[in-house]
């Protein structure tokens, strides 16, 4: 069987929480549609793999390798990202992009939390820092086999280092996977691609593109994340922005 390029989403729904992944559907269904185009797979992950106390589901990403040899699935390449984002149909591959190396975006959004990642992480866990200009969105990560060594790393020193990396997060606000991937990455001696910030729009109310106008449409055809939304504890703003952009891209 041939490796394909495959598009790993995770999806998780939660009893009590489904208002919060009611809009994946519409995300799952913009990646069916840009992996139907560009001839590669999409895999969703949507049930649990660990007991909540364990780790957050953004965590489960990096079980990718696990769970695709698990279903005997021959894979090339493999996008980490979010379910509660939408692809535009127009969107380039990136795939074709990577030339092989780790491949990310730099992080655009609230630079107080990400400095404040950073900082903390050196001083707590990592002992050693690396360049803000360095720091990336763990929402879109493309990897191959050659990163699953560094993927495993990165399980076992979460698995190693869990309550004080847990209590970090209660205690100074700081992210959760994103920062620990950053350091693993940013420490070691791989070979990393950034790709524009077309590829991870992040924060778009921030950019204040995010409009009845679908600005955000029209500025680049991406992938758009719906994440940072104000005044959006019950996820209502999501379903609205990832149902409208859905239909506005593959239904009109």
């Amino acid at each position: 069987m041939m490796k394909r390029n495959i598009v790993f989403l995770t999806a998780i729904t939660f009893p009590g929480q489904e208002h919060r992944s009611a809009p994946y559907e519409y995300g799952i269904k913009s990646w069916q549609h840009w992996c139907d185009k560009n001839d590669c797979d999409l895999f969703v992950l949507d049930e649990p793999i660990f007991e909540p106390e364990y780790c957050k589901p953004n965590f489960y990403r990096y079980w990718a390798f696990d769970l695709l040899e698990a279903n005997e699935i021959e894979y090339d390449q493999i996008c980490l990202t979010d379910a509660d984002c939408i692809i535009h149909p127009n969107c380039p591959n990136f795939f074709e992009l990577t030339e092989r190396k780790y491949t990310v975006t730099g992080t655009e959004g609230s630079m107080d939390w990400v400095c404040r990642s950073l900082e903390n992480y050196a001083k707590y866990i990592f002992k050693d820092s690396f360049p803000l200009h360095k720091y990336f969105n763990a929402g879109f990560q493309v990897i191959n086999e050659s990163h699953k060594e560094l993927i495993n790393k990165f399980k076992q020193f979460y698995a190693d280092n869990r309550e004080q990396i847990i209590w970090m997060q209660t205690n100074f606000g700081v992210g959760t996977d994103q920062p620990l991937i950053n350091f693993i990455v940013n420490l070691s001696d791989t070979e990393t691609k950034y790709l524009h910030y077309q590829f991870c729009m992040a924060d778009l109310a921030r950019k204040e593109i995010l409009d009845n106008d679908m600005t955000f449409t029209k500025v680049l055809p991406g992938i758009y994340q719906f994440n940072a939304i104000p005044d959006n504890d019950k996820a209502d703003k999501t379903m609205y922005w990832m149902k409208r952009t859905y239909e506005e891209l593959y239904e009109n």
